[in-house]
C-alpha cells in the first residue's frame, strides 16, 4: 500500500534533502530523491495548456518522499503506481473525483485526474497560468507596487551577495531553486531589462523581519489595484461583523448579525492549544508579511505571505493565504488559520479595519472596539 502522510516540517525537509548526498552542488541529479535538477532561469517556463492546473506542492509540506508524490492509476492508495511527479511539477488539472475505496486513515478523500492517472488532491496546489505584460517602469510617482504571481511558479535570482534568510540560506544549502508560487503577493522596486530583452522585476519584502532581494521575470505578476482591496459590504454596520473559526469542523464564517455571508474550510494549528480559543479582536492587516519564528515546535521562515489578518497580536497568529498544501479542512499549521488564497483576500477585504493598496499594512489603533473580532470555538 503507497502510504499517504508522514508529515515533516518545512525546515526538516531541506535538512533531510542534503542528506548522504554532500556532492549535490556538483551534480546535475539528485539521486537520492531521484528530483530532477534544473538550473536557475529568470524565464516563466511552458506550462501545459489548460484553463485549470495543479502543482506538486509538498516540497513545501515536505512529505517523506522530498518533495516527490505518486500519481496512481486508479484514485486509489491500493492501485498500481504510474511514476512519482516531482518537486513542483505542473499538471493540467481534468477533474476532482472521490476515492474509489474510503481510507479512513485520511479524510480527505478527494483525488485529481490528470493525463496520465491520479494523484491525491492535498498534494496540488490549484492554479492557473496567466501571463502579463511587465511593465517598463515604475508606475509614476510611486517607489513601487504590489505584485501577484499569476503563473504556477517563478524562479527567484538572488541579488544580494548572500543569502539572509534562513529561508534562502537552506535553499542554497541544498541546491534547491527558490521559487514564488501561484498567489504570493511580493513588493516590486525596480524594472530592468535583460540582454535578451526580457523585462524582470526587482521583488522585495515589504513587511517583516528583513528578506532578501531577487530578481524574476516580469511576466509573471499582476499588479495588483484598488479594487484588489476594496471594501466588501462597507455600508454594514462594523459592530455586527464577525469571523467564527470552528477548530473542530475546521471551517470559517464570515457573519453579519446572524446571517452568515461567507464560508469556507481552513486549517489550524496541529498541537492542541497552538490557535488560541476566544474572542480576538483584528489588530493588524498587511497585504503580504514575511513570517519566521524559531521557538520550540514553530521553527519557520516563509516569505510572500499574503492577506494577513492578524487577530491575535502577541503570538501574531492570523488568517492569511497558503499555498503549501490542498487540504483545508484538516490541520496543518503553528497555529495560523490558513485560508485558501481566495478565500484569505475575501476575509481581508470584507473585515474591519479597511486597509489601502498603499501602504498595504495597518495597525489599528482602537482594535478593542473598532475592528472585527474573530471567535474562536471548538463546538461540535
Amino acid at each position: 500500500m503507497t502510504h499517504l502522510r508522514q508529515p515533516l516540517s518545512r525546515r526538516e525537509f531541506l535538512k533531510l534533502a542534503g542528506l548522504g548526498i554532500g556532492a549535490l552542488a556538483l551534480s546535475p541529479l539528485n539521486s537520492h530523491w531521484n528530483i530532477p535538477f534544473a538550473a536557475p532561469s529568470l524565464d516563466v517556463p511552458d506550462f501545459p495548456k489548460a484553463d485549470n492546473l495543479g502543482r506538486n506542492c509538498t516540497s513545501d509540506t515536505s512529505l517523506q518522499w522530498g518533495g516527490t508524490v505518486p500519481i496512481m492509476s486508479r484514485p486509489n492508495v491500493s492501485s498500481k503506481k504510474v511514476r512519482d511527479a516531482h518537486r513542483d511539477e505542473v499538471f493540467a488539472w481534468q477533474r476532482e473525483v472521490s476515492a474509489e475505496n474510503i481510507n479512513l486513515n485520511n479524510p480527505n478523500q478527494r483525488w485529481v485526474e490528470t493525463s496520465e492517472g491520479y494523484i491525491w488532491s492535498p498534494y496540488l496546489q490549484p492554479c492557473k497560468n496567466i501571463p502579463n505584460t511587465p511593465l517598463n517602469t515604475l508606475p509614476s510617482g510611486a517607489n513601487g507596487f504590489w505584485g501577484e504571481v499569476t503563473v504556477p511558479y517563478v524562479d527567484l535570482i538572488l541579488d544580494n551577495p548572500k543569502p539572509v534568510s534562513a529561508w534562502m540560506r537552506d535553499h542554497v544549502a541544498y541546491n534547491l531553486q527558490a521559487r514564488l508560487y501561484y498567489s504570493q503577493v511580493m513588493w516590486i522596486d525596480n524594472i530592468r531589462t535583460s540582454d535578451s530583452g526580457t523585462i524582470q522585476y526587482h521583488v522585495n519584502e515589504r513587511y517583516g523581519n528583513p528578506g532578501d532581494l531577487f530578481w524574476a521575470d516580469g511576466s509573471a505578476f499582476r499588479p495588483l489595484t484598488q479594487d484588489d482591496v476594496s471594501p466588501i459590504n462597507p455600508d454594514v454596520d462594523p459592530a455586527t461583523k464577525k469571523i467564527v473559526v470552528n477548530l473542530n469542523y475546521q471551517t470559517l464564517s464570515c457573519l453579519e448579525g446572524k446571517t452568515e455571508v461567507y464560508f469556507c474550510r481552513v486549517s489550524t494549528g496541529m498541537q492542541e492549544g497552538s490557535t488560541p480559543l476566544g474572542e480576538h479582536p483584528v489588530a493588524r492587516k498587511l497585504i503580504s508579511v514575511r513570517m519566521s519564528a524559531n521557538t520550540t515546535g514553530a521553527s519557520y521562515d516563509l516569505p510572500g505571505i499574503s492577506w494577513t489578518t492578524i487577530f491575535d497580536y502577541a503570538t501574531g497568529d492570523a488568517i492569511h493565504a497558503a499555498t503549501s498544501h490542498n487540504d483545508f479542512g484538516e490541520v496543518h499549521s503553528h497555529g495560523c488559520v490558513n485560508c485558501r488564497p481566495e478565500d484569505a483576500k475575501w476575509i481581508f477585504r470584507w473585515s474591519q479595519p479597511a486597509v489601502q493598496l498603499e501602504p498595504g499594512d495597518l495597525t489599528w489603533p482602537n482594535w478593542q472596539t473598532g475592528s472585527t473580532h474573530v471567535f474562536v470555538v471548538d463546538d461540535f
